[in-house]
């Protein structure tokens, strides 16, 4: 049992973010890792589950991406901001699925708000300023998609 109803929690409270790509979806994922470079990120962790689980289980899964982002500048302060405890939500993953060909959805959460509401932030007026200024960036990143 948690102890929050998740219904309760506004998307807002963990900054879900959401686009749609009409695309292909090799297109779709470098696009999204280009936006995400210009607004200042970079992608240190790239991996296709769907490709996995359909060739470890033959899932049948339709392409699905994680693009692991990062900001170093942010990461660093964000990893003082928590006790270094918010390296277990590193990095900053950006999903993209395809909903149907030619369609492809963009998901992200902020992992600094989550950070925020689960209690990690030692130090609330750094955290408070960074998850400002990461959300100005995916914000930008979302913007040029």
């Amino acid at each position: 049992m948690l102890p929050i109803d998740p219904a309760d929690i506004d998307p807002e409270d963990y900054g879900e973010t959401q686009t749609t790509l009409e695309m292909d979806h090799e297109a779709a994922v470098e696009h999204v890792r280009e936006a995400f470079a210009d607004a200042g990120f970079g992608v240190p962790v790239e991996f296709s589950p769907s490709e996995m689980l359909n060739e470890k289980i033959d899932a049948d899964r339709d392409p699905y991406y994680v693009l692991g982002a990062c900001n170093p500048e942010f990461a660093d302060r964000a990893l003082d901001a928590t006790d270094n405890r918010l390296g277990a939500l590193m990095p900053c993953n950006v999903v993209v699925w395809e909903e149907e060909p030619g369609r492809q959805r963009v998901y992200h959460v902020s992992i600094m708000r989550i950070a925020r509401l689960l209690g990690l932030d030692a130090d609330e007026d750094a955290m408070a300023d960074i998850v400002a200024e990461t959300g100005e960036l995916v914000d930008e990143a979302f913007e040029n998609l």
